[in-house]
């Protein structure tokens, strides 16, 4: 039986902390893509924590690191020049991980920011993803932890009261918003290597 670990809460990271939250289907890892070039820019070292809501494989049938795994190995770690790999079965039934759970497996002292997909339920900076064309609910008259919103467009059905409103077609517009709210001076590059 596998003992029970407790994970700090978002709020006790080290690092700024911002999240995309939205429906399936809404954009939130093109944003992203469109999103990581830009802060990149800027100078900063970035992680990305994305919640899959289905079992995924990162390699693939045929790899060794595929067959090491399906033989029985609960932790499988490829490590080469440029990269490295890490992959851990969870093999009992658990619940979904949290979001302090995978943040707890960042390596902070390499990174200055941490951008957030899904894991709309936990408590954290997030700004708000919405398309009108989906017919969603908006998430934010339930979630105080909404900075922002970025649409498509329209003015949101509800009024936002005093959350900015951003452009989900312009990544450049909200690259800018997250870099003023974690205070980064865009002027100042981090210089750490890898």
């Amino acid at each position: 039986m596998a003992k029970s670990v407790s994970f700090p809460p978002p709020s006790d990271f080290p690092l700024p902390l911002i999240g995309f939250a939205a429906f399936s289907g809404t954009g939130k890892t093109t944003l992203l893509l469109e999103l990581l070039p830009i802060i990149k820019q800027a100078g900063l070292r970035v992680a990305v924590v994305k919640h899959a809501h289905h079992s995924f494989d990162m390699d693939y049938p045929g790899k060794d690191s595929y067959r090491l795994r399906d033989a029985g190995a609960d932790e499988m770690l490829v490590a080469a020049r440029h990269r490295m790999g890490w992959i851990r079965e969870c093999r009992e039934q658990r619940d979904e991980p949290s979001l302090g759970e995978a943040l707890a497996m960042l390596d902070t002292a390499r990174l200055d920011l941490v951008l957030v997909e899904g894991f709309k339920h936990e408590i954290f900076p997030k700004i708000e993803l919405h398309r009108t064309v989906l017919g969603r609910p908006l998430l934010f008259p339930d979630d105080p932890n909404i900075i922002a919103i970025a649409t498509d467009g329209g003015k949101p059905a509800i009024d936002p009261g005093g959350l900015p409103l951003l452009s989900i077609d312009r990544p450049a517009e909200i690259a800018a918003f997250v870099l003023d709210f974690i205070g980064h001076d865009s002027r100042r590059q981090s210089d750490l290597a890898c």
